[in-house]
């Protein structure tokens, strides 16, 4: 089955940035639409953004955004290290969660639906405090 671990979490102050990565070992990420998703204290989880297979093996796939992330989190693969990035700068206190990365396993493409995704990683806590 695959495993999922998120690495890269930590306290920042607002305005700073962190750099999340999702790694999987014995099964190639690049099989999967990888989301990423966070879940503050008393809400609930949410997407954060995603991105779909890279058909052409080159570094790209389809990528997808929350509107509060839009221009601030950028989410990029590494084949050759068989890892998903998400690049997460001007943070804000509303960013602080633990954030999880997820792999769809019925089609190379994302979706909105959070049921969609089959595996989860443990979560890694991002903290802004305000």
């Amino acid at each position: 089955q695959l495993q999922l671990v998120e690495s890269g979490g930590g306290l920042v102050q607002p305005g700073g940035s962190l750099r999340l990565s999702c790694t999987a070992s014995r099964f190639t990420l690049n099989l999967y639409a990888i989301g990423w998703f966070r879940q503050a204290p008393g809400k609930d989880r949410e997407g954060v953004s995603c991105i779909s297979v890279d058909m052409e093996g080159n570094g790209g796939g389809t990528t997808t955004y929350a509107d509060s992330v839009k221009g601030r989190y950028t989410i990029s693969r590494d084949n050759d290290k068989n890892t998903v990035s998400l690049q997460m700068n001007s943070l804000k206190p509303e960013d602080t969660g633990v954030y999880f990365c997820a792999a769809r396993r019925s089609n190379y493409y994302c979706s909105s639906d959070i049921a969609e995704f089959d595996y989860w990683g443990q979560g890694t806590q991002v903290t802004v405090p305000s």
